[in-house]
């Protein structure tokens, strides 16, 4: 049995249900990882804001010595919002990779530490969605008034059909734009970009060197594409039941999906 004393766990897909509550199995299970002296990272692409509902019951919140990887890797921080290592987009990324959302009809925005900007004044539903799911306010901005704005990523966000054929159409752009930063389907609805090599399991990495661990000390799970890179990091890695088939096919190890506590069985395997 390998030494795991490192969890990392993304949220929606694999620690919440299908109905996005956290079970009480899943929530007994690692707070006695945690008691055991595990350290339980939460990897999103959320805000922290985003995550603080979930880290509270979990025992998580608000401490020096846990930490959380949000924007899908593009920040590390403590769970009391100190940042430890920080990913940004400059504005000239921002200009860059707005354009061919502008050219392909699609919905957009960038995220900040508290807020989604858009340029679009319609507002798309998936902005609000993810507004409302990170905790965070929408503002209106022009490009020219993003220039001093921190930018972690950019999200492509349409209807599934939609945002997919824009990409097929387009895929001059997003292959030119998948060579200068890092692109992930991290939904049907959602693509998001970051910058170049940054990912969870970059994020993942810096942390657990950080730490003075190494990949063998950690175990992450997932579902989705932009989980694959923190399951390859790991020296064991976790696909959910209801993951991807690419990200079955990636992982160590296959647990129940995440309306039959997947990230608990897990977990117990390794106490």
């Amino acid at each position: 049995m390998k030494d795991i004393k490192l969890i990392a766990i993304d949220i929606d897909g694999t620690l919440l249900n299908s109905e996005r509550k956290l079970t009480p199995g899943v929530i007994s299970t690692i707070k006695q990882a945690n008691a055991a002296g595990k350290k339980v990272v939460i990897c999103t692409g959320r805000p922290l804001a985003g995550a603080r509902e979930y880290l509270k019951p979990l025992g998580l919140d608000g401490q020096d010595d846990q930490y959380i990887i949000s924007f899908g890797g593009a920040l590390v921080e403590t769970t009391t919002g100190y940042g430890l290592i920080e990913e940004t987009l400059s504005y000239d990324d921002y200009i860059k990779i707005e354009a061919i959302a502008r050219k392909a009809n699609l919905h957009f925005h960038a995220s900040s530490d508290d807020c989604v900007y858009t340029a679009n004044r319609n507002i798309g539903k998936y902005t609000v969605h993810e507004s409302v799911l990170c905790s965070v306010g929408i503002k209106y901005r022009t490009q020219e008034e993003m220039a001093d704005k921190k930018i972690y990523k950019c999200m492509y966000v349409d209807d599934p059909e939609i945002l997919s054929n824009a990409m097929a159409k387009y895929q001059a752009d997003f292959d030119q734009l998948a060579k200068e930063y890092m692109l992930v389907k991290s939904t049907p609805f959602y693509l998001e970009a970051t910058r170049k090599g940054v990912n969870k399991g970059t994020a993942l990495k810096a942390l657990t060197e950080k730490l003075g661990l190494t990949p063998e000390n950690v175990m992450a799970i997932g579902d989705e594409a932009n989980d694959l890179s923190m399951i390859e990091y790991a020296g064991t890695g976790v696909a959910m039941g209801n993951g991807t088939d690419l990200v079955k096919s990636t992982a160590n190890v296959v647990t129940a999906d995440n309306d039959h506590d997947g990230v608990a069985q897990a977990i117990k395997n390794v106490l």
